[in-house]
């Protein structure tokens, strides 16, 4: 890049903040500038201001790859200009140093005082363009972490969930090997009115302290007579929800 005068020390807006240029104004505070305020104390040695920094952490920042491509155009279109207005000093401050007319050279002065003014608005154009580049770029490399990050945590819990979905598989097969199993120790109708039942209701379930382990209801009193009076091996189904009870010592009975 062709020469570009150094920066002025930060001045301190109303806001807190200080700015990048004495000839910049903000938006936050009526101090007379241009540009708005950049620089924050703290923000690290690039140059990146309070809001890239802001805009960075929180989702749905501005930045984007095209945005940097953006300013790196503008940037070379200042540069390019500002050649042309230093080729044009050289060229009219030799001619100056030629002249031996006053009026030629009175023009002459004229017009390298407003190449002047002209050099100094596009050095301070091409320094914001610079510094909105840099700006931009961080947040672009700040996302393209993030987004690293989030792929691979992605990745990992995938596979998490795919481990977790194996497992589950594993065990559904085991239990349906060990249904089979019991099945077929178990009388055809007994397993048939245990298919019906589980349709709405446990199936079957443990009575215990006078309590189905199906529906969890404490059994009536006709009813635990009635389930005294039955035989061992007759089957019995709870009153409440329907479900085979499985009488055992701790019944209850």
């Amino acid at each position: 890049m062709s020469s570009v005068r150094s920066r002025q020390g930060p001045h301190e807006c109303e806001s807190g903040r200080p700015a990048a240029s004495s000839r910049g104004r903000c938006p936050r505070c009526p101090n007379p500038q241009r540009r708005s305020c950049r620089a924050v104390s703290g923000a690290g040695s690039s140059g990146v201001g309070a809001d890239a920094v802001a805009d960075r952490a929180q989702p749905g920042t501005r930045a984007c790859p095209g945005d940097v491509d953006d300013v790196r155009a503008e940037q070379r279109r200042l540069d390019d200009d500002l050649k042309v207005v230093e080729a044009r000093i050289a060229r009219d401050a030799g001619r100056l140093a030629d002249s031996a007319n006053a009026k030629e050279a009175q023009n002459l002065e004229h017009e390298l005082a407003a190449l002047a003014r002209r050099k100094s608005d596009l050095e301070d154009a091409d320094l914001d363009a610079m510094e909105r580049a840099e700006a931009a770029e961080e947040i672009v490399t700040g996302l393209e972490a993030r987004l690293r990050e989030i792929n691979e945590e992605g990745a990992s819990l995938s596979a998490a969930a795919k481990s977790a979905v194996a497992a589950a598989q594993a065990d559904e097969a085991a239990a349906s090997r060990d249904r089979e199993a019991v099945a077929a120790t178990v009388s055809a109708d007994l397993l048939g009115l245990y298919d019906k039942l589980a349709q709405r209701s446990a199936g079957a379930a443990l009575l215990t302290r006078q309590t189905c382990g199906g529906c969890h209801m404490v059994l009536a009193g006709s009813d635990l007579s009635a389930l005294r009076a039955a035989a061992p091996e007759a089957v019995v189904t709870c009153p409440e929800c329907g479900c085979i009870l499985v009488r055992t010592e701790e019944s209850g009975l």
